[in-house]
């Protein structure tokens, strides 16, 4: 399983990407395997600014529809907008051009209490 060391994850599969003030958020290659064949991103939250652990958006797979959490507060600044026109792009790239939301940061002390890479990897298994 592909769990890149570099970024941060949370309890909820989503992974985060901390780039000054900024953060880039996805789900995890080990979500996209349990959900499937992933047929719609909805991200209606843009310009938005929420809350650590709220629901951002959501995936949709051909069996399942399962809500997307903040790992850390802040202001939804851009959706990837390719997952649109292609949301299986969550399935073949997980980790790069399937990424779904850049957000700006509130609290950047909650960075600091997401899991590591080896924490995640013991949280699935």
């Amino acid at each position: 399983m592909n769990i890149p060391a570099e970024l941060k994850y949370t309890k909820d599969h989503e992974w985060i990407k901390i780039d000054g003030d900024v953060a880039t958020v996805g789900i995890t290659a080990f979500a996209q395997n349990e959900l499937g064949d992933i047929v719609y991103v909805e991200i209606e939250t843009e310009g938005e600014t929420l809350d650590q652990e709220e629901v951002f958006g959501s995936v949709e797979a051909v069996k399942t529809v399962s809500d997307l959490f903040m790992p850390v507060s802040g202001e939804v600044i851009e959706f990837n907008e390719a997952l649109e026109s292609a949301p299986e792009t969550v399935n073949s790239d997980p980790y790069g051009d399937g990424w779904m939301v850049k957000i700006k940061l509130s609290n950047l002390a909650e960075v600091e209490a997401l899991l590591s890479a080896d924490d995640y990897k013991n949280l699935i298994g």
